[in-house]
């Protein structure tokens, strides 16, 4: 039995749902999202919060129970709030700039990496060396910062590459020179 799809999502005052059929949709003051639901799970409106409910009870619907009210959950903080996620681009010469819908990286190639942001994510760049994305959508702006993120890696020895900011790069000890 899953504890977080039982637990209910309350929507905030200028955001708005609306189902159809088996697809939902939130609107809010970012944007709007869409997403179809799964048939064994169904979702009641009542007043200012929604639930999930299970149409079968099994294993695999409560798992798809949880799911579906992180994604739902999801979409009213989205359109809502929005999400933000921060890039952090270390190394001596690696800089980054954003001109419109394209991030253009410096990352210690022979030629300048230019990265076409997606429609809904927007980025703005800090000192050069701090990427910060933002957007509606928690997986389209995961997966973003996830492939901004594997330009270049960052490596064991010396901490250079892209990485998020929260995350902490594991260093190794060079080789040292025995005699």
């Amino acid at each position: 039995m899953s504890r977080i799809g039982k637990k209910p999502i309350l929507i905030p005052d200028k955001v708005k749902l609306s189902l159809v059929g088996s697809q939902i949709t939130v609107q809010g003051g970012k944007g709007k999202l869409t997403h179809f639901l799964h048939p064994s799970v169904e979702l009641r409106i009542e007043g200012g919060v929604v639930s999930i409910i299970k149409k079968i009870e099994d294993k695999k619907t409560d798992a798809l129970q949880g799911l579906t009210r992180s994604l739902v959950a999801n979409m009213v903080t989205g359109v809502h709030a929005g999400f933000q996620r921060n890039l952090e681009v270390n190394g001596i010469g690696y800089r980054a700039s954003v001109s419109g819908n394209v991030l253009a990286l410096s990352l210690g190639y022979s030629h300048p990496v230019n990265f076409d942001l997606p429609d809904g994510i927007s980025a703005t760049v800090d000192k050069s060396n701090t990427i910060t994305l933002s957007g509606i959508d928690k997986e389209l702006l995961g997966r973003t910062a996830a492939t901004i993120r594997q330009l270049r890696s960052p490596e064991p020895y010396k901490g250079k590459g892209i990485k998020y900011a929260e995350e902490h790069i594991q260093r190794k000890a060079g080789k040292t020179g025995t005699k």
